[in-house]
């Protein structure tokens, strides 16, 4: 089982990091360790207390694929879901600028939170989902799915053009604007709609 990221997907994320708006999708690979476990505190990392929070659409990939069709590529999940992907935020930007990869600052233990799970066809569009992410019960992210650089059906197809897709796979779909740090103590709670996907503590 494999977590693939999407980088750079919502151009008000990209433009809160001054970053370039790329021309095909970001993709990067996050562990099975990296998965933080059900009803799990997220700890700080020791080697960085610089960690930002960056809440995603997600999805699980529920057949074997390769090479699929942007057609086809609503075959091949069932569910969708939201978490957080957790970035070492000053370790990756040491990394980009010595231009090494971002593995340590995104993959580490832990960094991955996998919400809740719910029935796509519980919603009405799924290239217009509304989630947001709550800092200590203050909305820190919010954003729609129509705003993707590249909707769900796109990035699955893109990405089976590199990885095949196996069952079980998720998809992080990007974050848009509002990313920040965490601190000791902090509750972050995440909606997808009006579900609640998941709360987690800081520690």
């Amino acid at each position: 089982m494999k977590i693939v990221c999407v980088g750079r997907n919502y151009f008000s994320h990209i433009k809160e990091l001054g970053n370039d708006k790329p021309k095909n999708p970001v993709l990067f690979i996050k562990p099975d360790t990296s998965i933080l476990q059900k009803n799990q505190p997220f700890f700080i990392p020791h080697f960085s207390s610089n960690i930002d929070y960056e809440v995603e659409v997600l999805i699980r990939i529920n057949r074997i694929g390769k090479h699929i069709q942007t057609k086809f590529a609503h075959k091949y999940y069932e569910e969708i879901g939201l978490g957080i992907d957790f970035t070492a935020r000053k370790l990756q930007n040491q990394l980009k600028k010595n231009g090494m990869p971002w593995d340590k600052s995104k993959s580490f233990d832990g960094s991955a939170l996998i919400g809740d799970w719910f029935p796509k066809n519980e919603f009405k569009d799924l290239n217009s989902l509304s989630f947001s992410l709550k800092l200590n019960d203050y909305v820190v992210q919010h954003g729609n799915t129509s705003k993707m650089l590249w909707n769900i059906d796109d990035l699955i197809s893109y990405i089976s053009q590199y990885f095949t897709l196996k069952i079980g796979d998720i998809i992080f779909t990007g974050t848009p604007a509002g990313v920040g740090t965490v601190s000791e103590g902090d509750v972050l709670v995440g909606h997808l709609e009006d579900r609640q996907a998941f709360s987690v503590k800081i520690k």
